[in-house]
Order: structure tokens, then sequence, then C-alpha cells
């Protein structure tokens, strides 16, 4: 029997998940900060779902949505939603690479208050989801807060990228 050790060591295996995120903070028009956070969480659920996306006979929802929160508790592979959800919506998606041809998927979401946010928010969360409502969390990560104001008319811009590589 091969076990995924064996297959690791002979040079057949070793593939890895990883994501991290892209902020931009946009006021009056104009870039007001740029975040390029480390290495998110891709979650425990998130892992068993990529399964079920890749094999026959399995059923998943497609991940196409981001949420942005302000809940600050670090992200861990247990989680299963953000801390404090502020808004979520779908994200457009494109395919990229980083280090093998077309390894990458970017997922965007630009929040503004065409989306029904009002006020100020300490937006310090955000993960991809696979549900426009509750659904399976893939990632997650926190992040130093950044206050929007919508009422002023600020945006945030999250671009989510999930690696496959070996």
């Amino acid at each position: 029997m091969i076990t995924v050790d064996t297959c690791m060591m002979a040079g057949l295996g070793g593939v890895r998940i990883q994501g991290w995120i892209e902020i931009i903070h946009t006021v009056g028009g104009g870039v007001r900060d740029v975040c390029g956070e480390s290495l998110d969480i891709i979650t425990n659920t998130g892992v068993a779902c990529i399964v079920r996306l890749v094999f026959t006979g399995l059923a998943e929802d497609r991940f196409g949505f981001i949420a942005i929160g302000t809940g600050t508790t670090v992200e861990t592979a247990g989680d299963t939603g953000l801390e404090l959800e502020v808004k979520r919506k779908p994200a457009t998606a494109s395919q990229t690479t980083t280090y093998i041809e077309g390894d990458t998927a970017l997922l965007e979401a630009v929040f503004s208050s065409a989306d029904g946010l009002s006020g100020s928010h300490d937006i310090s969360e955000a993960g991809v989801f696979n549900a426009s409502t509750r659904g399976d969390m893939l990632a997650r990560k926190t992040f130093t807060p950044i206050t929007v104001n919508w009422d002023r008319g600020d945006t945030l811009t999250v671009r989510y990228y999930v690696n496959i590589s070996r």
C-alpha cells in the first residue's frame, strides 16, 4: 500500500494551498491605504470543500463571495465564519499565475455605500465563502483595523488570492 508520506518522499506529492489578501481603501476617489497581508488560514472546512470540488461524485458549492467584518480574534484553522461580519457580497473571480501557470484564483469585491453600508466601521477581517449567507468559509484573515466611513464615500476593495502549488 502506498501512503501519502511515501508519495511525498518519492517526489510525487507536496501540494499546498495558501491564501493572502490585498486591501485598498479609497477616500474621495484617491487611494488612502493599501494593505497587503501575509498568509491567511485556509480553514479545515475549506480543505474538505476543496476535496469535494475536485472529485467526481462529490458535491460542493463553488467559492465566490467575500465578506468583511470587525472581528479582531486571530484566525485559526477551526474557524467557520467571521467573528463580526458586516457585509458579504459576490466577488469577481479570475485566474492568475504565482509560481505555476494558472495556479492562483483571485477573488475581488469592492464594498461601498451602494451595498447598503452606512456610518463608519473599523474593518479588520475578511473571508471567502461559498454562499451569500451562511455557507462554508474557505479562508479568513484578520488585519490592522481600517476605518472606513461609508457616508463620506469611502470604498474598500478586497482582493483575495488562493494559490495551489507544490
